[in-house]
Protein backbone atom coordinates (compact mmCIF):
# COMPACT_ATOMS: atom_id res chain seq x y z
CA UNK A 1 0.00 0.00 0.00
CA UNK A 2 1.49 3.37 -1.06
CA UNK A 3 1.93 6.23 1.38
CA UNK A 4 -1.10 8.15 0.06
CA UNK A 5 -3.23 5.01 0.01
CA UNK A 6 -2.13 4.17 3.55
CA UNK A 7 -3.10 7.65 4.80
CA UNK A 8 -6.44 7.42 3.01
CA UNK A 9 -7.08 4.01 4.56
CA UNK A 10 -6.39 5.31 8.05
CA UNK A 11 -8.59 8.35 7.47
CA UNK A 12 -11.41 5.97 6.60
CA UNK A 13 -10.59 3.81 9.61
CA UNK A 14 -10.79 6.86 11.86
CA UNK A 15 -14.16 7.68 10.32
CA UNK A 16 -15.38 4.21 11.34
CA UNK A 17 -14.22 4.90 14.91
CA UNK A 18 -16.08 8.21 14.94
CA UNK A 19 -19.25 6.48 13.79
CA UNK A 20 -18.82 3.87 16.51
CA UNK A 21 -18.52 6.62 19.11
CA UNK A 22 -21.67 8.25 17.74
CA UNK A 23 -23.48 4.91 17.82
CA UNK A 24 -22.30 4.27 21.38
CA UNK A 25 -23.60 7.69 22.43
CA UNK A 26 -26.98 6.94 20.85
CA UNK A 27 -27.18 3.53 22.55
CA UNK A 28 -26.21 4.98 25.95
CA UNK A 29 -28.77 7.76 25.56
CA UNK A 30 -31.48 5.25 24.64
CA UNK A 31 -30.66 3.14 27.68
CA UNK A 32 -30.71 6.18 29.96
CA UNK A 33 -34.02 7.42 28.57
CA UNK A 34 -35.57 3.97 28.90
CA UNK A 35 -34.60 3.83 32.57
CA UNK A 36 -35.97 7.36 33.08
CA UNK A 37 -39.24 6.23 31.51
CA UNK A 38 -39.32 3.29 33.91
CA UNK A 39 -38.62 5.33 37.04
CA UNK A 40 -41.00 8.13 36.06
CA UNK A 41 -43.74 5.89 34.67
CA UNK A 42 -43.46 8.04 31.53
CA UNK A 43 -45.03 6.43 28.48
CA UNK A 44 -43.99 9.31 26.18
CA UNK A 45 -40.29 8.77 26.95
CA UNK A 46 -40.71 5.04 26.46
CA UNK A 47 -42.21 5.57 23.01
CA UNK A 48 -39.39 7.99 22.13
CA UNK A 49 -36.83 5.26 22.83
CA UNK A 50 -38.74 2.87 20.59
CA UNK A 51 -38.95 5.41 17.74
CA UNK A 52 -35.28 6.39 17.95
CA UNK A 53 -34.04 2.81 17.63
CA UNK A 54 -34.08 3.27 13.84
CA UNK A 55 -31.16 5.70 14.09
CA UNK A 56 -29.04 3.09 15.89
CA UNK A 57 -29.95 0.47 13.29
CA UNK A 58 -28.96 2.86 10.48
CA UNK A 59 -25.57 3.52 12.09
CA UNK A 60 -24.88 -0.20 12.32
CA UNK A 61 -25.61 -0.60 8.60
CA UNK A 62 -23.33 2.30 7.65
CA UNK A 63 -20.45 1.00 9.81
CA UNK A 64 -20.86 -2.50 8.43
CA UNK A 65 -20.77 -1.22 4.84
CA UNK A 66 -17.67 0.91 5.52
CA UNK A 67 -15.81 -1.99 7.17
CA UNK A 68 -16.67 -4.46 4.42
CA UNK A 69 -15.54 -2.00 1.73
CA UNK A 70 -12.21 -1.46 3.50
CA UNK A 71 -11.70 -5.18 3.96
CA UNK A 72 -12.46 -5.89 0.32
CA UNK A 73 -10.57 -3.01 -1.27
CA UNK A 74 -7.57 -2.53 1.04
CA UNK A 75 -6.96 -6.10 2.29
CA UNK A 76 -5.49 -4.91 5.62
CA UNK A 77 -3.27 -7.10 7.78
CA UNK A 78 -2.36 -7.56 11.47
CA UNK A 79 -3.68 -4.77 13.74
CA UNK A 80 -5.58 -2.96 10.97
CA UNK A 81 -7.39 -6.18 10.14
CA UNK A 82 -8.22 -6.74 13.79
CA UNK A 83 -9.50 -3.16 14.09
CA UNK A 84 -11.95 -3.68 11.25
CA UNK A 85 -13.19 -7.07 12.41
CA UNK A 86 -13.54 -5.74 15.95
CA UNK A 87 -15.45 -2.71 14.64
CA UNK A 88 -17.93 -4.99 12.90
CA UNK A 89 -18.54 -6.94 16.09
CA UNK A 90 -18.77 -3.81 18.25
CA UNK A 91 -21.33 -2.24 15.91
CA UNK A 92 -23.43 -5.39 16.23
CA UNK A 93 -23.10 -5.33 20.03
CA UNK A 94 -24.17 -1.67 20.14
CA UNK A 95 -27.19 -2.41 17.97
CA UNK A 96 -28.18 -5.09 20.45
CA UNK A 97 -27.78 -2.58 23.31
CA UNK A 98 -30.31 -0.43 21.46
CA UNK A 99 -32.64 -3.43 21.25
CA UNK A 100 -32.33 -4.01 25.01
CA UNK A 101 -33.14 -0.32 25.60
CA UNK A 102 -36.28 -0.81 23.50
CA UNK A 103 -37.18 -3.88 25.58
CA UNK A 104 -36.84 -1.82 28.77
CA UNK A 105 -38.91 0.98 27.23
CA UNK A 106 -41.65 -1.49 26.32
CA UNK A 107 -41.67 -2.78 29.90
CA UNK A 108 -41.82 0.83 31.15
CA UNK A 109 -44.76 1.52 28.85
CA UNK A 110 -46.66 -1.49 30.18
CA UNK A 111 -45.82 -0.63 33.78
CA UNK A 112 -47.09 2.93 33.31
CA UNK A 113 -50.58 1.46 32.84
CA UNK A 114 -50.42 -0.96 35.78
CA UNK A 115 -50.56 -0.66 39.54
CA UNK A 116 -47.40 1.13 40.77
CA UNK A 117 -44.57 -0.93 42.18
CA UNK A 118 -41.37 0.87 43.13
CA UNK A 119 -38.29 -0.34 41.18
CA UNK A 120 -35.65 -1.65 43.52
CA UNK A 121 -32.49 0.45 44.10
CA UNK A 122 -30.56 -2.49 42.66
CA UNK A 123 -32.12 -1.80 39.25
CA UNK A 124 -30.97 1.82 39.36
CA UNK A 125 -27.45 0.70 40.27
CA UNK A 126 -27.47 -1.94 37.53
CA UNK A 127 -28.40 0.71 34.98
CA UNK A 128 -25.61 3.00 36.16
CA UNK A 129 -23.00 0.24 36.07
CA UNK A 130 -24.09 -1.01 32.64
CA UNK A 131 -23.96 2.48 31.10
CA UNK A 132 -20.54 3.17 32.65
CA UNK A 133 -19.20 -0.17 31.38
CA UNK A 134 -20.47 0.58 27.88
CA UNK A 135 -18.97 4.07 27.81
CA UNK A 136 -15.65 2.91 29.26
CA UNK A 137 -15.46 -0.02 26.81
CA UNK A 138 -15.76 2.31 23.81
CA UNK A 139 -13.19 4.66 25.31
CA UNK A 140 -10.83 1.71 25.79
CA UNK A 141 -11.39 0.75 22.15
CA UNK A 142 -10.58 4.24 20.87
CA UNK A 143 -7.46 4.47 23.07
CA UNK A 144 -6.41 0.88 22.48
CA UNK A 145 -6.23 0.32 26.25
CA UNK A 146 -6.18 -3.40 27.06
CA UNK A 147 -5.61 -2.81 30.80
CA UNK A 148 -8.81 -0.77 31.08
CA UNK A 149 -10.64 -3.36 28.98
CA UNK A 150 -9.68 -6.19 31.34
CA UNK A 151 -10.90 -4.12 34.30
CA UNK A 152 -14.27 -3.64 32.57
CA UNK A 153 -14.59 -7.41 32.17
CA UNK A 154 -14.15 -7.86 35.92
CA UNK A 155 -16.91 -5.31 36.64
CA UNK A 156 -19.46 -7.58 34.96
CA UNK A 157 -19.53 -9.72 38.11
CA UNK A 158 -21.05 -6.79 40.04
CA UNK A 159 -23.95 -6.56 37.59
CA UNK A 160 -24.50 -10.31 37.70
CA UNK A 161 -24.66 -10.21 41.51
CA UNK A 162 -27.20 -7.37 41.41
CA UNK A 163 -29.30 -9.28 38.88
CA UNK A 164 -29.45 -12.26 41.23
CA UNK A 165 -30.36 -9.95 44.10
CA UNK A 166 -33.19 -8.36 42.10
CA UNK A 167 -34.59 -11.81 41.34
CA UNK A 168 -34.64 -12.77 45.03
CA UNK A 169 -36.22 -9.46 46.09
CA UNK A 170 -38.92 -9.53 43.42
CA UNK A 171 -39.69 -13.17 44.11
CA UNK A 172 -40.23 -12.32 47.79
CA UNK A 173 -42.61 -9.46 46.86
CA UNK A 174 -44.58 -11.65 44.49
CA UNK A 175 -44.94 -14.42 47.05
CA UNK A 176 -46.16 -11.95 49.67
CA UNK A 177 -48.64 -10.20 47.35
CA UNK A 178 -49.82 -12.07 44.22
CA UNK A 179 -51.22 -8.79 42.85
CA UNK A 180 -47.63 -7.66 42.18
CA UNK A 181 -46.75 -10.66 40.01
CA UNK A 182 -47.33 -8.88 36.69
CA UNK A 183 -45.31 -5.80 37.64
CA UNK A 184 -42.69 -7.97 39.30
CA UNK A 185 -42.17 -9.99 36.14
CA UNK A 186 -41.80 -6.79 34.09
CA UNK A 187 -39.14 -5.53 36.49
CA UNK A 188 -37.35 -8.84 36.29
CA UNK A 189 -37.31 -8.47 32.48
CA UNK A 190 -35.80 -5.00 32.94
CA UNK A 191 -33.12 -6.49 35.18
CA UNK A 192 -32.40 -9.20 32.62
CA UNK A 193 -32.02 -6.62 29.84
CA UNK A 194 -29.63 -4.53 31.94
CA UNK A 195 -27.60 -7.65 32.71
CA UNK A 196 -27.37 -8.34 28.96
CA UNK A 197 -26.18 -4.78 28.29
CA UNK A 198 -23.34 -5.35 30.75
CA UNK A 199 -22.54 -8.62 28.94
CA UNK A 200 -22.36 -6.73 25.64
CA UNK A 201 -20.05 -4.13 27.17
CA UNK A 202 -17.89 -7.03 28.33
CA UNK A 203 -17.86 -8.41 24.77
CA UNK A 204 -16.59 -5.06 23.53
CA UNK A 205 -13.88 -5.01 26.22
CA UNK A 206 -12.80 -8.51 25.20
CA UNK A 207 -12.56 -7.31 21.60
CA UNK A 208 -10.29 -4.48 22.76
CA UNK A 209 -7.89 -7.00 24.31
CA UNK A 210 -7.93 -8.99 21.07
CA UNK A 211 -7.26 -5.81 19.09
CA UNK A 212 -4.32 -4.69 21.22
CA UNK A 213 -2.72 -8.00 22.19
CA UNK A 214 -3.88 -10.32 19.40
CA UNK A 215 -5.22 -12.62 22.13
CA UNK A 216 -8.73 -13.92 22.78
CA UNK A 217 -9.88 -13.85 26.43
CA UNK A 218 -13.47 -14.87 25.74
CA UNK A 219 -15.16 -17.38 28.04
CA UNK A 220 -12.65 -16.55 30.81
CA UNK A 221 -9.98 -18.74 29.20
CA UNK A 222 -7.22 -17.00 31.15
CA UNK A 223 -9.09 -17.17 34.46
CA UNK A 224 -9.56 -20.92 34.06
CA UNK A 225 -5.86 -21.38 33.48
CA UNK A 226 -6.60 -23.81 30.66
CA UNK A 227 -3.54 -25.92 29.84
CA UNK A 228 -2.01 -25.42 26.46
CA UNK A 229 -2.84 -28.35 24.19
CA UNK A 230 0.03 -30.28 22.69
CA UNK A 231 1.37 -28.48 19.64
CA UNK A 232 -1.08 -25.59 20.04
CA UNK A 233 -1.96 -22.49 22.01
CA UNK A 234 -4.05 -22.53 25.19
CA UNK A 235 -5.30 -18.99 24.49
CA UNK A 236 -5.87 -17.99 20.91
CA UNK A 237 -3.09 -15.72 19.69
CA UNK A 238 -2.50 -14.10 16.33
CA UNK A 239 0.44 -12.18 14.88
CA UNK A 240 0.84 -8.59 16.01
Amino acid sequence: MSGDAHRHFHDQLNDVKVRLLTMSGEAEAALGLAVEALLGRDGDKAREVIRNDRAIDALEVSIEEACINLLALQQPMARDLRTLTSSLKIANDLERVGDHAVNIAQSAERLSRSRPIAPEPELVEMARLARDMLSDALEAFIRGDAVAAREICRRDDQVDALHRSVFRILLTHMMEDPHTIGAGMELFLVSRNLERVADLATNIAEDVVFLVEGKSIKHHAEDRGDPRPSGGLGVEEVPQ
